[in-house]
């Protein structure tokens, strides 16, 4: 039996990375996929829906050219070749991972991995053993009861990315961020788009007022939103499919070609082994302590599988601070209280800490500032003026609490917000730091600004 310091089972990007830091770390390691390396992210979730919005955002300038001096006419889109780029683009950062591996001598396994008692992984009948068993088996698309997938008419994410035909209607359940960025991929390229979400807002975890604009943006492009409305049942008889729908008035139903169920993931952790091992498991989610140790010791347990933030970034960190952790460094727990979150529709959508909403209930007294795009020099110029930034500081020490953006390229500006927290930054600290002109980010500081009643530009 082939033995190892460390094994992963999936190569995600909790997966991958773990596999790398423990490799730089001195570690043999193995990293065990079933498909392709890099798992759902790199090959059916972030990075080819990333490929297509962009051939959706060129498309959408291509179509205003003439609001930038050019004259364009018969400007038309090739849906299976906007698809064919995204696949491409995942495909080469697969093989990036491969290199990766290869670089760094980690041994990649192919097969279906099991966890046994002894820290053994069963992959396709063969057995590998380890000091330290890591489980990366991320998520899926969560199928309700009354939205079935067929995987043809009812879809989720993975297939809404490769359709071999634009569906002229599609009726996208659940305004999270893959519900929202699916609805405006298929808008810009001239879908009827319905969204329908069960809670009164569109991307309900974000800040209200950012809730409230992109609802304003989305009703501008055309895109139909039903909020506050619920899918009871679904037809997939005859041609497309219909849903009855329940809303403040009453049932009703609306009919499309494709139905894409975005109402959330669901965790991979069926059939690996879990129970064999005895490692305790609550609402879906593998119970781990802050060092991502479950309670078998020797195995543990990151990324969408565990209670978190389901998101990549967050997945990578907590490998990287696993693998610390078992090879005896001075780790400090993660802040999931300053997770930055990224939206990739248009407009973007990026925020971190605490909403509005959040501060007040927690007791904070709070300063708000704000700053509209449609006040800055960058935003004029790229003709690219929605949305705005928002900030939230408690007035007593000047904490900044959250940050809370809306436009053209925020998902490239809430670092600056992330580590500002990090560093326990104020308000007046923010404020007095030079931020270059012109650029989208200077609005950070005019917000600041804003809520210490200092603002310029407003």
């Amino acid at each position: 039996m082939t033995k190892y310091d460390i094994i992963i089972i999936g190569s995600g990007p909790g997966g991958y990375v773990t596999a790398i830091r423990a490799s730089q770390l001195g570690f043999k390691t193995a990293l065990v996929e079933k498909e392709s390396l890099g798992g759902i992210c790199l090959n059916w979730g972030c990075i080819p829906t990333k490929a297509l919005l962009k051939s959706a955002e060129v498309f959408e300038y291509l179509n205003h050219a003439d609001d930038y001096g050019f004259s364009t006419k018969g400007i038309s889109s090739d849906f299976n070749a906007i698809i064919s780029r995204s696949r491409n683009v995942a495909d080469g950062m697969s093989k990036g991972v491969k290199f990766l591996m290869k670089k760094n001598k980690i041994d990649v396994i192919n097969g279906y991995g099991k966890i046994k008692p002894g820290k053994i992984v069963d992959v396709d009948g063969i057995e590998y053993q380890a000091d330290n068993i890591i489980i990366a088996t991320g998520a899926r698309s969560r199928i309700l009861t009354s939205i079935p997938q067929d995987g043809k008419k009812v879809i989720g994410y993975r297939e809404a990315m490769s359709l071999s035909k634009q569906p002229k209607k599609i009726i996208v359940v659940g305004s999270g961020a893959i519900g929202v960025e699916f609805a405006y991929f298929y808008n810009s390229l001239g879908t009827e788009v319905t969204i329908v979400e069960y809670l009164p807002n569109l991307v309900p975890l974000e800040d209200y007022e950012i809730s409230k604009e992109l609802e304003k943006s989305f009703k501008k492009k055309g895109i139909k939103v039903l909020t506050s409305t619920e899918v009871t049942s679904i037809d997939t008889k005859g041609k497309g499919v219909k849903a009855t729908i329940k809303t403040k008035k009453g049932d009703e139903v609306i009919s499309a070609d494709i139905l894409l169920s975005a109402t959330g993931i669901k965790s991979n952790i069926e059939n690996i082994g879990l129970e064999d091992v005895g490692i305790a498991i609550d609402k879906d989610k593998v119970l781990v302590d802050s060092y991502y140790q479950t309670n078998i010791p020797g195995y543990y347990a990151i990324g969408d599988i565990v209670p978190g933030p389901a998101l990549a970034h967050v997945a990578s960190a907590e490998g990287i601070l696993c693998v610390e952790k078992i090879s005896g460094h001075d780790v400090t727990p993660i802040d999931y209280g300053n997770i930055p979150g990224c939206t990739y529709c248009s407009p973007e959508i990026s925020s971190v800490g605490l909403t509005e909403k959040q501060a007040i209930d927690k007791g904070f007294d709070i300063k708000i500032g704000k700053f509209p795009f449609s006040a800055s020099g960058k935003a004029s110029a790229s003709g690219k003026k929605d949305g705005f930034v928002k900030v939230i500081f408690d007035s007593k020490y000047g904490e900044w609490l959250g940050c809370h953006m809306i436009g053209a390229g925020v998902t490239d500006m809430i670092a600056e917000a992330v580590l500002g927290r990090k560093l326990e930054t104020t308000g007046q600290e923010v404020l007095k730091t030079i931020h270059p002109h012109p650029t989208m980010s200077e609005a950070i500081m005019e917000a600041v600004a804003d809520a210490y009643d200092e603002v310029i530009h407003l």
